[in-house]
């Protein structure tokens, strides 16, 4: 807004310098005007130029306005009150009233009128009357009345503006956490927590061996090494999960979905004893995954596998992979009894199940579509994942 004023104060000057010069007596006067009209110019188009860098200067010293103001007022009297330079005058007080507040606008719109009155009662051919001589002074008025509120409205908005600010920076630390904790449940739900309950199974099963009246030590051997193996996995899963939370794999560390992908299936059959079979599909080889985008996928397919084999009693399970199109997709199919009809995310929510809710938000994190229900088969369940092979090579927050 000041800087507003002083392209205004230039263009005004540069109209009305010729006047004041050909108004001037020769000798002195002239110099005196023409130095008047280098440093008022000169000043303002510093300040409107440079107004971030001088404006605090103007703002702790306000005798440098004043000064100003009396070089504006012999100008003004060169080329005369009715000249293109009496519009200056409004300038003044309206500065003062953004940079020095109400004070600053009485105390310089009462010099400015002061100094105009005196230019008028200084004329003689002719003689100015008085609605003449009070329109400038009291347009001073107004105007140091105009910038001063301009001023506490200007501080009002920024005022609202920096609390808006600091909502907003609430509002998206807010969001963090709840995405954090959001991610460390299903982060807990799909490994750690998922691997425990095994052990807990596991342990159940020993002791039940254990307490026969038969004991079989072969079945009581089997059973003792799948828990120490259970919580071997559950440690190795805590570990995985403290270093994914201390720190992310670098983007050249890419993966291997589909190897890994027949790994887990084939781990997913040693510990459950149900039928799981991988097989690739595609005509396309499968790029290089980053590692943060691999981990949601592999979550995603292992947690359906885990969730057929405890929810839905098949009899076998189909795990495939590939590039179609432009799509990268993988598919976990069970032939087991499926979902309820007209189950839906909220439902599984409010009953605190949250295996498919973590699998849908993975999903989206990563840029994936899920499709989970029948799909093309007259029974059973299919989770269906599809990633566009664009997302592999865009940074994925």
């Amino acid at each position: 807004m000041c800087r507003q004023v002083f392209g205004f104060r230039l263009a005004m000057i540069a109209l009305a310098t010729p006047t004041a010069l050909v108004n001037a007596n020769d000798g002195l006067p002239t110099r005196l005007v023409g130095a008047a009209v280098v440093v008022t110019f000169m000043t303002s188009y510093v300040l409107f130029r440079d107004w971030e860098r001088f404006g605090p200067l103007l703002l702790r010293h306000p005798s440098l306005l004043a000064v100003d103001t009396l070089f504006g007022a012999l100008l003004l009297i060169a080329a005369g009150p009715g000249s293109t330079l009496a519009y200056v005058s409004v300038c003044t007080p309206l500065l003062a009233g953004l940079v020095y507040s109400w004070r600053g606008a009485a105390v310089f719109a009462s010099l400015q009128a002061l100094l105009l009155l005196l230019i008028h009662a200084a004329q003689e051919n002719p003689a100015p009357g008085i609605t003449e001589s009070a329109l400038l002074p009291g347009l001073c008025v107004i105007a140091g009345a105009v910038g001063s509120s301009l001023r506490n409205l200007m501080l009002r908005f920024g005022a609202a503006t920096q609390a808006l600010t600091t909502v907003q920076a609430r509002l998206a630390v807010t969001e963090a956490v709840s995405a954090e904790r959001a991610r460390l449940a299903r982060e807990m739900h799909d490994s750690v927590a998922k691997t425990l309950h095994g052990v807990a199974l596991a342990a159940d099963g020993l002791t039940t061996s254990a307490n026969a009246d038969r004991m079989d030590p072969a079945l009581v051997r089997h059973q003792a090494a799948l828990v120490a193996r259970s919580a071997r996995r559950a440690a190795a899963e805590s570990r995985e999960l403290l270093a994914d939370l201390r720190r992310e794999a670098g983007p050249e560390q890419a993966t291997d979905v589909l190897v890994e992908l027949a790994a887990r299936t084939r781990d997913f059959n040693a510990r459950s004893g149900l039928p799981a079979v991988y097989r690739p599909t595609g005509a396309h080889a499968v790029p290089p995954v980053p590692p943060a985008v691999a981990r949601q996928l592999l979550t995603i397919a292992s947690e359906a596998m885990e969730n057929a084999h405890r929810h839905a009693r098949p009899t076998r399970v189909d795990v495939s992979a590939g590039v179609h199109g432009d799509l990268l997709r993988i598919s976990v199919y069970d032939d087991g009894r499926g979902l309820p009809p007209g189950t839906t995310l909220e439902q599984l929510r409010r009953a605190g199940h949250f295996g498919l809710v973590g699998m849908v938000e993975r999903a989206a994190s990563v840029g994936a579509r899920i499709r989970i229900g029948r799909g093309g088969h007259p029974q059973g369940t299919e989770v269906r994942l599809e990633l566009p092979l664009a997302a592999l090579t865009t940074p994925v927050a």
